[in-house]
């Protein structure tokens, strides 16, 4: 099991440290809820990590194939609902990866990212969305 410690430092401002390496992220309420926004909030952490999760289980997948994927970008947009209570809506995401769109093994980057452990792990109702570009020639 990992740890990850995580103090509150007031003002709705927390800071958290992973036991494995002492990697540190804090967080902080977004302005729509009564935070300053200085800092990722506890959602967008969220959604950063369906982004990072999806390419990095890509990646896992293109290294055991020899593919060259460096250099894929994530962009993830993240919709909190309206109504109570509080949640994440929608995640929308747009992945750019430098392979070419016919490229064989297009299909089983898809499948790889989309078995990632976050996405398998959102409740059911989070909308998620996928826009693939493939921007080699």
């Amino acid at each position: 099991m990992i740890e990850i410690h995580i103090d509150y430092e007031g003002d709705l401002h927390c800071r958290a440290v992973h036991g494995p390496s002492g990697a540190q992220i804090a967080t902080d309420a977004p302005l729509d809820n009564e935070g300053r926004g200085a800092a990722f909030s506890p959602t967008d952490l969220t959604a950063a990590s369906l982004g990072t999760c999806m390419v990095t289980i890509m990646g896992i997948y293109a290294r055991r194939k020899g593919l060259p994927i460096d250099g894929t970008k994530v962009r993830v947009g993240k919709e909190m609902g309206t109504a109570p209570p509080r949640r994440i809506a929608r995640l929308a995401l747009r992945i750019e990866v430098p392979l070419p769109p016919d490229h064989p093994e297009c299909r089983a980057l898809v499948a790889a990212a989309d078995g990632c452990p976050v996405k398998r792990s959102l409740h059911p109702e989070v909308a998620v969305e996928v826009e693939w570009i493939w921007t080699g020639a």
